[in-house]
């Protein structure tokens, strides 16, 4: 028989994308928790409206579909969110049926530096008062962004030390710091897999490939067949809290201000400087699972070939 796995926040990037793997394993059978239902709902993976503020209404959906794990792919960047969040592993453990629970990262967790540390721990702290086996995903950064608009992935645009359309790059530190890309649905791969597995540890690691953001540039320059304008920022920049503008960043500030993006891209910064956006190989899902052949750089920044 099918286990039941509820994704919430499945309409999104990340979630979407797990979905859309998920929906491809025979061992599983998947919904959809999203605030409302939209208009043609997917017969293979139905989207049921919750409620997070009602954990007993939210407890008792969760019971009636017989769900079995709860990956929360919700966006925690506030605390109206990371309530929510919370809010969902109260009524997961209220339901009686799940044993299973993937609270919401995707990227590195979030140190006591970070501005959304508190409201993320606060997820943990209420998995830890549960009988809930649980874990978060760390896979370094998202290659997604340095092949879009010519790669297929549901994130949004994010220009993040390399600004391909305008050629012009921001690189902190020295270039040669390494880091973890991993392509998102190579994430969803490594999450439909370990679903399998006995046993959980607090933290998954996966990753698609170890580099430096001078071998990315080299990649993104060779691509599209010219040199970048480059500035390094230094560690002194990055602990102010500021990052080099780069030519795209403007459109985004409409819903990303300034103030908040340049923050959070030099918390990314300062973590790529300190190796915490390494995913450790003796601790990875990668050995435990050889036959997915995880994407590469070169075939995320090649997609610009010809643009």
């Amino acid at each position: 028989m099918s286990k039941v796995i509820a994704v919430a926040g499945g309409t999104g990037s990340v979630g979407r994308t797990i979905v859309e793997e998920l929906k491809k394993s025979p061992l599983y059978d998947v919904i959809v928790l999203a605030r409302k239902v939209p208009e043609v709902n997917d017969e293979e993976a139905p989207v049921i409206a919750v409620d997070y503020n009602n954990v007993d209404e939210t407890a008792q959906k969760l019971a009636s579909h017989k769900v079995d794990v709860v990956i929360s792919t919700i966006s925690v960047v506030d605390e109206i969110a990371g309530v929510c969040q919370v809010n969902l592993v109260k009524a997961a453990s209220k339901s009686g049926v799940i044993k299973r629970f993937i609270t919401s990262e995707w990227g590195t967790p979030h140190t006591k530096v970070s501005p959304i540390y508190q409201i993320r721990e606060n997820t943990v702290i209420e998995l830890r008062k549960t009988d809930l086996e649980w874990t978060r995903v760390a896979n370094g950064y998202f290659m997604d962004y340095y092949g879009m608009p010519h790669v297929k992935t549901y994130l949004k645009p994010l220009f993040f030390v390399l600004d391909q359309p305008n050629k012009t790059a921001a690189i902190p530190g020295t270039g040669d710091e390494v880091l973890s890309f991993t392509y998102t649905f190579d994430v969803a791969k490594f999450v439909v897999a370990f679903l399998g597995l006995p046993k959980w540890e607090e933290i998954t690691y996966c990753y698609g490939e170890n580099s430096t953001f001078n071998k990315l540039l080299a990649l993104a320059e060779e691509a599209q067949g010219t040199k970048f304008k480059v500035t390094f920022d230094s560690p002194e920049k990055l602990a102010k809290g500021e990052i080099t503008e780069l030519p795209s960043h403007p459109d985004l500030y409409a819903y990303f201000p300034k103030p908040a993006l340049q923050a959070l891209f030099s918390l990314f910064s300062t973590w790529i400087l300190d190796g915490s956006l390494i995913a450790p190989a003796d601790k990875s899902l990668n050995a435990k699972f050889p036959e997915i052949k995880t994407t590469k750089l070169a075939e995320i920044v090649g997609a610009w070939k010809g643009h």
